[in-house]
Protein backbone atom coordinates (compact mmCIF):
# COMPACT_ATOMS: atom_id res chain seq x y z
CA UNK A 1 0.00 0.00 0.00
CA UNK A 2 1.41 3.33 -1.04
CA UNK A 3 2.32 5.62 1.82
CA UNK A 4 0.58 8.98 1.73
CA UNK A 5 3.00 11.89 1.58
CA UNK A 6 3.52 13.83 4.81
CA UNK A 7 2.24 17.17 3.59
CA UNK A 8 3.23 18.97 6.76
CA UNK A 9 6.84 17.77 6.54
CA UNK A 10 6.98 18.59 2.85
CA UNK A 11 5.70 22.10 3.48
CA UNK A 12 8.23 22.63 6.26
CA UNK A 13 11.09 21.37 4.07
CA UNK A 14 10.01 23.70 1.27
CA UNK A 15 9.84 26.61 3.71
CA UNK A 16 13.34 25.89 5.09
CA UNK A 17 14.73 25.54 1.58
CA UNK A 18 13.18 28.86 0.65
CA UNK A 19 14.67 30.52 3.70
CA UNK A 20 18.11 29.17 2.85
CA UNK A 21 17.85 30.42 -0.72
CA UNK A 22 16.64 33.80 0.51
CA UNK A 23 19.53 34.10 2.97
CA UNK A 24 22.05 33.11 0.29
CA UNK A 25 20.63 35.65 -2.15
CA UNK A 26 20.53 38.31 0.57
CA UNK A 27 24.16 37.64 1.46
CA UNK A 28 25.17 37.81 -2.21
CA UNK A 29 23.22 41.07 -2.61
CA UNK A 30 24.92 42.48 0.49
CA UNK A 31 28.37 41.63 -0.85
CA UNK A 32 27.66 43.01 -4.32
CA UNK A 33 26.44 46.39 -3.11
CA UNK A 34 29.30 47.18 -0.67
CA UNK A 35 31.81 49.84 -1.65
CA UNK A 36 34.81 51.09 0.32
CA UNK A 37 35.61 54.75 0.78
CA UNK A 38 37.35 57.20 3.09
CA UNK A 39 35.17 59.01 5.61
CA UNK A 40 35.25 62.67 4.66
CA UNK A 41 31.87 64.21 5.43
CA UNK A 42 29.82 64.94 8.53
CA UNK A 43 27.32 62.36 7.31
CA UNK A 44 30.04 59.70 7.19
CA UNK A 45 31.22 60.57 10.69
CA UNK A 46 27.66 60.67 12.06
CA UNK A 47 26.97 57.21 10.63
CA UNK A 48 30.21 55.87 12.12
CA UNK A 49 29.13 57.19 15.51
CA UNK A 50 25.67 55.67 15.09
CA UNK A 51 27.10 52.24 14.27
CA UNK A 52 29.56 52.56 17.13
CA UNK A 53 26.76 53.40 19.58
CA UNK A 54 24.86 50.26 18.57
CA UNK A 55 27.88 48.09 19.36
CA UNK A 56 29.26 49.66 22.53
CA UNK A 57 29.85 47.22 25.36
CA UNK A 58 27.39 49.06 27.60
CA UNK A 59 24.66 48.79 24.93
CA UNK A 60 24.85 44.99 24.74
CA UNK A 61 23.93 42.22 27.15
CA UNK A 62 26.62 39.84 28.39
CA UNK A 63 25.24 37.19 26.03
CA UNK A 64 25.36 39.56 23.05
CA UNK A 65 28.90 40.58 23.93
CA UNK A 66 30.01 36.93 23.98
CA UNK A 67 28.25 36.06 20.72
CA UNK A 68 28.88 39.21 18.68
CA UNK A 69 31.84 41.03 20.19
CA UNK A 70 31.72 44.72 21.10
CA UNK A 71 33.59 48.01 21.01
CA UNK A 72 34.88 49.94 24.01
CA UNK A 73 35.83 53.48 23.07
CA UNK A 74 33.33 56.24 22.28
CA UNK A 75 34.44 58.83 19.76
CA UNK A 76 33.09 62.28 18.96
CA UNK A 77 32.60 64.15 15.71
CA UNK A 78 35.52 66.41 16.61
CA UNK A 79 37.81 63.47 17.35
CA UNK A 80 36.93 61.65 14.12
CA UNK A 81 37.57 64.84 12.18
CA UNK A 82 40.99 65.16 13.84
CA UNK A 83 41.85 61.53 13.09
CA UNK A 84 40.80 61.96 9.46
CA UNK A 85 43.22 64.86 9.12
CA UNK A 86 46.09 62.46 9.90
CA UNK A 87 45.17 59.14 8.31
CA UNK A 88 42.40 57.66 6.11
CA UNK A 89 39.38 56.44 8.07
CA UNK A 90 38.09 53.62 5.89
CA UNK A 91 34.38 52.88 5.68
CA UNK A 92 32.27 50.19 4.03
CA UNK A 93 29.09 51.61 2.54
CA UNK A 94 25.95 49.82 1.43
CA UNK A 95 23.14 51.75 -0.28
CA UNK A 96 24.39 55.02 1.14
CA UNK A 97 24.79 53.80 4.71
CA UNK A 98 28.01 53.09 6.60
CA UNK A 99 27.89 49.41 7.56
CA UNK A 100 31.50 49.04 8.64
CA UNK A 101 34.50 51.16 9.54
CA UNK A 102 38.17 50.91 10.47
CA UNK A 103 39.57 53.87 12.37
CA UNK A 104 43.27 54.67 12.22
CA UNK A 105 45.54 56.87 14.33
CA UNK A 106 49.18 57.94 14.08
CA UNK A 107 51.40 57.76 17.14
CA UNK A 108 51.48 61.57 17.00
CA UNK A 109 47.93 61.66 18.39
CA UNK A 110 49.18 60.36 21.72
CA UNK A 111 49.46 63.89 23.06
CA UNK A 112 46.05 64.89 21.71
CA UNK A 113 44.25 62.06 23.53
CA UNK A 114 45.29 61.90 27.20
CA UNK A 115 42.97 58.96 27.80
CA UNK A 116 45.09 56.80 25.51
CA UNK A 117 48.43 57.58 27.16
CA UNK A 118 48.35 54.30 29.19
CA UNK A 119 47.84 52.32 25.96
CA UNK A 120 50.74 54.06 24.24
CA UNK A 121 52.87 53.48 27.35
CA UNK A 122 52.23 49.75 27.02
CA UNK A 123 53.14 49.92 23.34
CA UNK A 124 56.51 51.35 24.34
CA UNK A 125 57.12 48.25 26.47
CA UNK A 126 56.42 45.87 23.60
CA UNK A 127 58.85 44.14 21.29
CA UNK A 128 58.11 42.66 17.88
CA UNK A 129 60.41 40.12 16.26
CA UNK A 130 63.19 40.99 18.68
CA UNK A 131 62.99 44.76 18.24
CA UNK A 132 61.33 47.40 20.43
CA UNK A 133 57.99 48.33 18.92
CA UNK A 134 58.98 51.99 19.11
CA UNK A 135 61.69 51.40 16.46
CA UNK A 136 59.02 50.62 13.85
CA UNK A 137 56.90 53.11 11.94
CA UNK A 138 53.44 51.99 12.98
CA UNK A 139 49.85 53.16 12.89
CA UNK A 140 47.37 52.44 15.67
CA UNK A 141 44.14 50.61 14.96
CA UNK A 142 41.60 52.98 16.51
CA UNK A 143 38.59 50.68 16.25
CA UNK A 144 37.01 48.35 13.72
CA UNK A 145 33.32 47.48 13.56
CA UNK A 146 30.91 45.77 11.14
CA UNK A 147 27.12 46.04 11.30
CA UNK A 148 25.38 42.91 12.56
CA UNK A 149 23.59 42.11 9.28
CA UNK A 150 26.88 42.17 7.34
CA UNK A 151 29.02 39.95 9.56
CA UNK A 152 30.43 36.63 8.46
CA UNK A 153 31.38 37.99 5.03
CA UNK A 154 35.05 38.80 5.66
CA UNK A 155 34.48 42.54 5.96
CA UNK A 156 36.89 42.99 8.87
CA UNK A 157 39.70 41.62 6.72
CA UNK A 158 38.65 43.77 3.77
CA UNK A 159 38.47 46.90 5.93
CA UNK A 160 41.98 46.34 7.25
CA UNK A 161 43.37 45.68 3.79
CA UNK A 162 41.64 48.76 2.40
CA UNK A 163 43.31 50.77 5.16
CA UNK A 164 46.67 49.19 4.32
CA UNK A 165 46.28 50.13 0.66
CA UNK A 166 45.33 53.73 1.46
CA UNK A 167 47.98 54.51 4.09
CA UNK A 168 50.82 56.88 3.23
CA UNK A 169 54.02 55.06 2.25
CA UNK A 170 56.38 53.92 4.97
CA UNK A 171 54.09 52.37 7.56
CA UNK A 172 55.38 48.97 8.68
CA UNK A 173 52.91 47.77 11.30
CA UNK A 174 49.37 48.17 12.57
CA UNK A 175 49.16 47.97 16.35
CA UNK A 176 46.03 47.83 18.46
CA UNK A 177 44.70 46.27 21.65
CA UNK A 178 41.77 43.93 22.24
CA UNK A 179 40.11 43.20 25.57
CA UNK A 180 40.79 39.60 26.61
CA UNK A 181 37.09 38.96 27.16
CA UNK A 182 36.25 40.20 23.66
CA UNK A 183 36.98 36.73 22.33
CA UNK A 184 35.13 37.22 19.02
CA UNK A 185 37.24 40.25 18.15
CA UNK A 186 40.51 38.65 19.25
CA UNK A 187 39.86 35.54 17.16
CA UNK A 188 38.95 37.65 14.12
CA UNK A 189 42.17 39.65 14.43
CA UNK A 190 44.32 36.54 14.89
CA UNK A 191 42.64 34.85 11.91
CA UNK A 192 43.81 37.65 9.62
CA UNK A 193 47.37 37.65 10.93
CA UNK A 194 47.57 39.79 14.05
CA UNK A 195 50.01 38.46 16.66
CA UNK A 196 49.67 38.95 20.43
CA UNK A 197 52.88 40.61 21.64
CA UNK A 198 51.91 41.64 25.15
CA UNK A 199 49.13 41.11 27.71
CA UNK A 200 48.56 43.55 30.55
CA UNK A 201 45.93 44.58 33.11
CA UNK A 202 45.02 48.25 33.45
CA UNK A 203 43.26 47.79 36.79
CA UNK A 204 39.89 47.20 35.16
CA UNK A 205 40.41 45.08 32.06
CA UNK A 206 42.88 42.50 30.79
CA UNK A 207 44.18 43.57 27.38
CA UNK A 208 46.09 41.93 24.53
CA UNK A 209 48.36 44.13 22.45
CA UNK A 210 48.27 42.76 18.89
CA UNK A 211 50.44 43.55 15.86
CA UNK A 212 49.86 43.13 12.11
CA UNK A 213 52.81 43.28 9.72
CA UNK A 214 51.64 45.57 6.94
CA UNK A 215 54.57 44.83 4.67
CA UNK A 216 54.06 41.08 4.61
CA UNK A 217 50.27 41.33 4.60
CA UNK A 218 50.02 41.74 0.83
CA UNK A 219 50.07 37.99 0.25
CA UNK A 220 46.90 37.65 2.33
CA UNK A 221 45.07 40.54 0.68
Amino acid sequence: MAREPDLESMAWAAFCSGCMRHNMVQRQDNMMEIVFDIAATEQHFAQILHLQKQNLMRALSAEQQAQQGFVFAEHTMALLTMMAAYLPQVIAVSRGTVIGYNLAMPVAMKQAMPGLVPMFTEFERCTYHGRPLATYHFMVGGQVCVAKDFRGQGLLRRLYHETRHRLPAGYQLCVTEVAARNVISLQAHQKMGFEVVRTYHDGTELWHVVVWDLQSAGAGA
